[in-house]
């Protein structure tokens, strides 16, 4: 997972934490989306960090302790845990610098990574995306990766109009034209190879050429994808939360 950059567009959460860090319901991002990937058995996680890496690594370090009961000895300090949370996952937390681009930050993940294929997300947003149906997708061609591809959100509602009269007024929750990459990947370790250093994008500079080439395929989601770009994406993600329906989680 990438989940080292600036999120400069969210500054207002941002100044104290990682963009991944905000937090919905009382948990952060990289929670949810984590929850995601293990609804579907996908449990071993390797995080990019940059920008405040030390607040996801003191998060991971003290995830059991924090949600567990426990006993302790005051004499000698010594620590019992009493049952612990039932998230079966092994993170590698991962130091891949402040300012390193998205296909920098990939390339220095190498050696922590599987030898053929791997899923590969943002951490900034969460989806109800079939994962199972995504891997068996991309195992069925046989190309170098697989994007999400998804609608991108409206940002407002739409109105009909008859002249000067509104005919409708509809809030929708997607835009009805173009697909974007809502993230969720799956790539081969050969595109790695293609990343030169840590000036590199993913996007721009190793994805466009694998699309050039007839080796990118798309997977179409027309289920719910939210981005967290915004506080008003943040607002939006939490009232779904509080309203007890967030459709993001198994």
């Amino acid at each position: 997972m990438l989940a080292g950059g600036l999120g400069t567009r969210l500054s207002e959460e941002t100044a104290q934490r990682p963009k991944p860090m905000v937090e919905i319901g009382g948990h952060p991002m990289l929670w949810h989306i984590l929850r995601s990937y293990a609804a579907f058995d996908v449990r071993h996680f390797v995080l990019a960090l940059g920008y405040k890496a030390e607040v996801i690594k003191e998060y991971f370090a003290n995830y059991h302790r924090l949600r567990s009961d426990f006993t302790v000895d005051v004499h000698t300090g010594a620590i019992t845990p009493r049952g612990g949370p039932d998230d079966r996952w092994v993170v590698d937390l991962v130091d891949t610098g402040l300012l390193t681009n998205t296909g920098g930050r990939l390339k220095r993940l190498a050696r922590w990574l599987p030898d053929e294929e791997f899923c590969l997300t943002y951490g900034d947003g969460v989806a109800n995306v079939d994962l199972r149906a995504l891997i068996d997708f991309h195992r069925s061609h046989g190309r170098l990766g697989s994007v999400t591809a998804v609608r991108p959100p409206a940002r407002f509602g739409a109105l009909e109009l008859d002249g000067p009269c509104v005919r409708s007024f509809t809030e929708k929750s997607q835009t009805n034209e173009g697909w974007i990459n809502g993230g969720f990947m799956i790539l081969n370790r050969r595109v790695i190879d293609r990343i030169e250093g840590d000036d590199t994008s993913l996007e721009h500079d190793v994805l466009e050429s694998v699309a050039a080439e007839g080796e990118l395929m798309a997977y179409q989601h027309v289920g719910f994808w939210q981005p967290m770009d915004t506080l008003r994406d943040l607002r939006s993600l939490q009232a779904l939360w509080d309203s007890g329906s967030a459709p993001w989680l198994p």
